[in-house]
């Protein structure tokens, strides 16, 4: 999702995100989406940590990266999932095509998966 977008004005993940932002990092250029980024990639983490449970053993936490499924995170396009496999560990897999309008970016497709086993 782009944070300057309109359109995701009233998403949950979005305020939540923005809420974030106005109480760690007031004045930020929320234009940056590597802030998105890496809150998102944070929201993964904690999924991850919490599918470990009790065990926090390298073992255990490799097991689990290699085991997500259908984790739907609330700052990424409607429709993406993250899933992973022992022979997939990249975690986002899944793309929606955008174009430019001249003030938003418009979804034109259904979710693309490149993973394949």
């Amino acid at each position: 999702m782009d944070p300057t977008d309109a359109q995701w004005d009233n998403n949950e993940g979005m305020k939540n995100f923005r809420a974030f932002v106005d109480k760690y990092m007031p004045g930020i250029d929320i234009a940056d989406t590597n802030y998105l980024f890496g809150y998102t990639q944070a929201m993964l983490l904690e999924t991850l940590i919490r599918q470990c449970g009790n065990d926090l053993s390298r073992e255990n936490i490799i097991k689990q990266a290699r085991s997500l499924r259908d984790v739907v995170l609330p700052t990424v396009l409607p429709g993406i999932r993250i899933n992973t496999s022992a022979k997939i560990n990249m975690n986002f897999t899944q793309m929606r095509l955008q174009r430019w309008t001249g003030r938003r970016w418009d979804q034109f497709s259904d979710v693309l998966d490149a993973a394949s086993e």
